[in-house]
């Protein structure tokens, strides 16, 4: 973090905070709650429970995986409250567009990428999950266990295995581009 301004180190915080990980817990909270807009006001939310904190307590590395729980905390609840189901048919971060530099390698990887994340959808809810936040958001096994509330060695196991499904299915597809 940048030199704070003594006179208050919690919005300091935050504003780095928001600066360096808005976009990654609004893509993350997507994911989970399959709306843009609610993803928008659980990272607010998470935002102003940061502000709250104690910043000696937060500022570091364990920040970050702070963030991601109380954001998927926030999800999970509103999910709850409103009771409604996650589709991971149609998440929104499906549909973001893609800054590949040409149109016909754009199309390649959009090709790849809807690949990928169609057999994603195929693995179970927690192996989507880890994998999500092992590969899109470049946590560690650790944070990922902070976050879901599962064991790290868990993590391990669900992203091992994750990963094994997911080159079975992709197998008949290579050999079909070879």
């Amino acid at each position: 973090m940048a030199a704070a301004d003594a006179s208050n180190p919690s919005a300091d915080l935050v504003r780095w905070a928001v600066r360096d990980f808005e976009g990654m817990l609004i893509g993350y909270a997507a994911n989970l709650t399959g709306d843009l807009e609610m993803a928008r006001d659980v990272v607010q939310d998470t935002f102003i429970k940061l502000h709250v904190q104690d910043p000696c307590r937060l500022d570091g590395p364990g920040l970050k995986a702070w963030l991601f729980t109380v954001c998927r905390n926030r999800a999970l609840d509103l999910l709850l409250r409103n009771r409604r189901l996650v589709s991971l048919e149609d998440s929104p971060m499906d549909h973001l567009p893609d800054t590949a530099p040409a149109p016909d390698a754009r199309a390649a990887e959009m090709d790849e990428t809807a690949l990928v994340l169609n057999f994603l959808r195929r693995l179970s809810t927690n192996q989507a999950e880890v994998l999500r936040l092992k590969f899109q958001h470049d946590l560690s096994y650790q944070e990922i266990a902070d976050i879901t509330g599962l064991s790290a060695t868990n993590v391990g196991f669900l992203i091992h295995t994750g990963l094994k499904k997911l080159r079975v299915l992709l197998a008949p597809e290579a050999a079909a581009c070879a």
